[in-house]
């Protein structure tokens, strides 16, 4: 006597098997994410750093090291004697801070004009495109280290110059999602129904972006954090005394003989990010990506 249950054809198991491997693979960076943005937050009130105060008795201690006050420093002391793991976690807050700040600007700024561009078309594509294509002949690091020499450093303009060398993905992305969706069916039926253009952008094709630009977002974070920790290791981002992981790799690159964990520990730490973001935007842009087949 046959059982009752259908059997589950191999298609479908093979399908949930990639499914359930794709969420993993996003949970396990998405986890590393939310760690660091907890560290962040968190971490400043249980460790004790001060960016100005320096102890001389307890200058290059290694990690592991027990200082005079019994603590444990985790990543060792730098040349002044301040606790590598505290300028770590609070380095984590400018970074995050400029990283977060900076796409929502550009991630703004971008697609407004990129929507703007591919709805309009005419003219007004035809100049905010070429006016991308322009500031895309020169690579962005290239660009921000010229506008920062010329700003100054500070949070704010840090912010503000890696969001203008950046707005320029979001634009292209919006304006080529904008160009695939305003001539669908839905979107005509709504203009003949007397649909404005800004009830069409706002109900037809914004809604179309959101995945997108998500996946740009994630991408461009681990760029921008890269391109901020590159601009205080030139002395180009962040202040003085403000703790910065590009301040910290800079400020060991004199000692790698003798103290490698000075700028071996913040390098990590940020490699370890990057690493994770990315890994998380390739998975969320197999996820979302409809010219992508799940293998």
């Amino acid at each position: 006597m046959k059982s009752a249950t259908a059997p589950v054809p191999a298609r479908a198991l093979s399908s949930i098997s990639a499914r359930s491997k794709i969420d993993l693979r996003l949970l396990v960076p998405g986890l590393i994410c939310v760690v660091y943005v907890v560290v962040a937050i968190i971490g400043p009130f249980l460790t004790r750093y001060d960016p100005v105060a320096t102890n001389t008795s307890q200058r290059l201690r290694p990690p592991f090291s027990e200082l005079r006050d019994g603590s444990i420093a985790l990543f060792g002391t730098d040349q002044v004697g301040r606790d590598l793991l505290g300028q770590v976690i609070a380095g984590a807050q400018i970074s995050l801070t400029v990283g977060f700040l900076t796409l929502v600007i550009a991630g703004i700024l971008g697609t407004a004009l990129g929507v703007l561009a591919g709805y309009r078309g005419g003219w007004v594509d035809t100049v905010l495109m070429r006016l991308a294509d322009i500031q895309l002949a020169f690579p962005s690091i290239l660009l921000a280290v010229l506008v920062a020499a010329v700003v100054g450093p500070s949070l704010l303009n840090i912010i503000l110059v890696l969001a203008f060398t950046r707005w320029v993905v979001f634009a292209r992305v919006a304006r080529a999602q904008t160009l695939a969706v305003k001539n669908r069916d839905f979107v005509s039926a709504s203009r003949t129904l007397g649909a404005g253009d800004w009830h069409i952008v706002r109900h037809c094709i914004l809604p179309a972006l959101v995945a997108p630009v998500l996946v740009v977002a994630t991408v461009q974070f681990g760029l921008v954090i890269v391109a901020e920790a590159s601009l205080s290791f030139l002395g180009l981002g962040m202040p003085a005394g403000t703790p910065s992981w590009g301040v910290s790799i800079a400020s060991g690159r004199n000692y790698l003989a003798t103290a490698w964990w000075i700028s071996t520990m913040p390098g990590l730490v940020l490699s370890a990010l990057v690493i994770a973001v990315g890994v998380l935007g390739d998975r969320l842009r197999d996820r979302f990506d409809p010219n992508l087949t799940t293998r």
